[in-house]
């Protein structure tokens, strides 16, 4: 793995711990180490899924595919996970976890996208 895909992957997990102490925090569940590793395994089950489905270390920054297949595999994979071990799956939680998810995982990679692009300045 070079050094941009291993930025990337540590992106994604600080997005998804972002996301998981963020939500613990909300309501009100505590911030231990062991409550975010409680909370952010099956996302982070996920997130590596979708690494390894969209071979992220080729694109790691690309939207499309990589992010938006990190994106959907953490929140279904992540999902279903939590659905087996008897966790909370409501309805408005996956929407409010899909959206997040969104902002952190897909959110860094239109950031990046932006910096490429703009005009080098001497």
């Amino acid at each position: 793995m070079n050094r941009n895909s291993a930025l990337a992957a540590v992106a994604d997990i600080v997005g998804v711990l972002l996301f998981c102490a963020i939500g613990r925090r909300s309501h009100a569940e505590g911030l231990t180490l062991a409550g975010i590793a409680m909370t952010a395994w099956p996302f982070l089950v996920g997130a590596a899924a979708g690494w390894v489905l969209s071979r992220a270390w080729r694109r790691p920054s690309a939207i499309v595919p990589t992010g938006v297949v990190v994106w959907l595999c953490t929140v279904a994979i992540g999902m279903l996970l939590r659905k087996a071990t008897s966790a909370g799956v409501a309805v408005s939680f996956v929407i409010v976890a899909a959206a997040a998810t969104a902002v952190v995982l897909l959110g860094w990679r239109v950031v990046a996208a932006a910096i490429r692009r703009r005009p080098h300045q001497s």
